[in-house]
């Protein structure tokens, strides 16, 4: 069972860095968001709709076609009076002003505010986490999300663990990058200044360690 486990991993390590274009990067990631160098990116960070979230939709002074609406798979949602709106991708403010363009077919001067409710958001949005880790999973990405806040969402690493052989592909400027990250370091020595900031699509690889 260890081997299969140990294969599947190996091969789910190589397949990312394949789609990485097996690329590294020794430049040092920026610190997290409680340090001085935060950077911009992360600093202008606005959320983007995506399937699976609820959007409460208000129309000024027109409550019959205000409400609450779930985001379909296919990324949009339907009103009583306009149909098949695309909204994934988009933050609520761009949606309102478009809302507003369609329904001013419909209503004199419409005012319309779009705010999330319930948070799923599109997969460009998630930070995967794989490997040894208690419970590897996607997690949805917040302003000024931290390795250590994603560690917590992911219960911190397992006892068969390399954490400080951990690895995290980002996408900058089009190309995924492979950056080495100190986590053991983080989490379980309580070094501070490995902690990141954590970006929208980041992935995150734990190995296990080779007794």
């Amino acid at each position: 069972m260890k081997t299969n486990k140990i294969a599947f991993f190996n091969l789910v390590f190589l397949s990312i860095l394949t789609l990485a274009g097996c690329s590294s990067s020794n430049s040092s990631l920026p610190n997290a968001s409680t340090y001085p160098s935060l950077t911009t990116s992360v600093d202008n960070y606005q959320y983007l709709i995506g399937p699976g979230d609820t959007l409460s939709i208000f129309v000024w002074r027109n409550p019959d076609i205000s409400g609450t609406f779930i985001v379909r798979p296919d990324g949009k949602v339907t009103t009583s009076l306009v149909e098949d709106i695309e909204v994934t991708g988009k933050t609520p403010t761009v949606l309102a002003r478009e809302l507003e363009e369609s329904l001013g077919k419909y209503i004199n001067s419409p005012r319309v505010t779009v705010s999330v409710t319930g948070f799923a958001g599109p997969l460009s949005e998630q930070v995967r986490v794989i490997g040894e880790a208690t419970n590897p999973s996607a997690i949805n990405y917040t302003q000024q999300m931290t390795l250590l806040d994603l560690m917590i969402s992911v219960g911190g690493l397992t006892e068969f663990a390399a954490g400080d052989n951990a690895k995290l592909v980002r996408t900058i400027d089009g190309q995924q990058k492979t950056f080495g990250i100190n986590i053991e370091s983080l989490i379980r020595d309580g070094d501070i200044a490995q902690n990141i900031d954590i970006l929208p699509g980041d992935i995150i690889i734990i190995p296990e360690a080779w007794f």
